[in-house]
């Protein structure tokens, strides 16, 4: 692994700790940190979090995020010997919820399939009936 790869997986749980136990906005209970991309100079990393609940706990956490963020960037100074803590951008992270969206078009697909097969066992022939 290379070295942004490791200091982004470090940061990534510091982050997750600080946002978890040491952050007391009541906006941020149900924040998850899921990866952090760091860029090549090490001075940007790019958090990537989810939030449970609708479109304006998703907004209201996100920004206590970038408000909270000078704060975590300064506790990630004191925890980690880096020469410069990087600035960090708090992204919503969208993967699950494309997942879940997919996973139910795929399920309606199959039910439609299942539907299909008991219409062709009903009185069709199939294909490969013949």
């Amino acid at each position: 692994m290379h070295r942004p790869e490791r200091i982004a997986e470090t940061l990534r749980e510091e982050i997750a700790q600080i946002v978890g136990f040491e952050l007391e906005d009541p906006r941020l209970t149900l924040v998850t940190v899921t990866e952090v991309r760091v860029a090549d100079d090490l001075r940007d990393a790019s958090v990537y979090v989810t939030v449970e609940g609708d479109e304006k706990e998703h907004a209201k956490a996100l920004v206590a995020l970038r408000h909270a963020a000078p704060y975590v960037r300064k506790q990630l100074g004191f925890a980690l010997n880096l020469r410069h803590t990087p600035a960090l951008h708090f992204v919503r992270d969208t993967v699950e919820e494309r997942a879940s969206r997919v996973d139910a078009l795929l399920e309606g697909i199959g039910s439609e399939r299942t539907k299909d097969d008991r219409t062709d066992e009903g009185g069709r022939m199939n294909a490969e009936g013949d």
